[in-house]
């Protein structure tokens, strides 16, 4: 990783192993038709609302720092990605579940269903959610409703164990496993269209015993 110049103007791309590949086909072939932006590198409590010369200087620390160059690794890279949002919008979309937590018995009930919702009328069925189940062990996580593919960057720090299952859709459905003991766990939920997110905790208790 290193520094670029921001004095001027400057595009840094690094090409997947797909994007070579549509490159070798020539222009035809390699054709951008969608981007996403990021200001992972800002550190926006350098805003300094106090500073001496005023307003128009609050921002002057952030506007001369350097800026990331083109970062390979994609667990590491586009982590804050910039949205558009319809002029008039008033507030930041966030999104709403059924429930606050999640609580199964194997044996007893039936599969947790989750549906959720963007404010703001946001991450309808062409877009959907990612949902990251941190312990397949737990449970079993499937989704429904999405038509296509959407990527949606993984990081390191949402999936801290191999145990990590990842699903898209716009309905979801959690079946506890036959579990030996209880296991607690939790479900990240991430808008494909908006980058909000939100946690619940998942609790996954075993098939009480006669």
């Amino acid at each position: 990783m290193g520094y670029l110049n921001n004095a001027t103007v400057t595009v840094d791309a690094v090409l997947t192993k797909k994007g070579r590949e549509l490159l070798a086909r020539g222009r035809s072939g390699f054709n951008i038709t969608q981007f996403a932006v990021a200001d992972d590198e800002v550190d926006y409590t350098l805003y300094t609302t106090s500073h001496p010369l005023g307003t128009a200087y609050y921002g002057s620390i952030i506007e001369a720092m350097p800026v990331l160059e083109a970062v390979t690794d994609e667990t590491q890279s586009l982590r804050f990605k910039l949205v558009s949002l319809p002029r008039g919008t008033k507030e930041i979309p966030f999104i709403s579940l059924p429930a606050s937590s999640v609580l199964l018995t194997y044996g007893i009930g039936t599969p947790f269903s989750l549906t959720p919702v963007t404010s703001q009328g946001f991450n309808g069925p062409a877009f959907g959610y990612t949902v990251i189940l941190y312990d397949s062990d737990a449970a079993v996580l499937t989704g429904t409703g999405l038509t296509g593919t959407v990527t949606t960057p993984l990081f390191i720090g949402d999936t801290l164990s191999a145990n990590s299952v990842v699903v898209q859709g716009t309905s979801f459905t959690l079946s506890p496993k036959n579990v030996r003991s209880q296991r607690t766990t939790k479900l990240t939920i991430i808008g494909n269209q908006t980058g909000a997110a939100v946690d619940i905790p998942v609790i996954v208790n075993p098939r009480p015993t006669v």
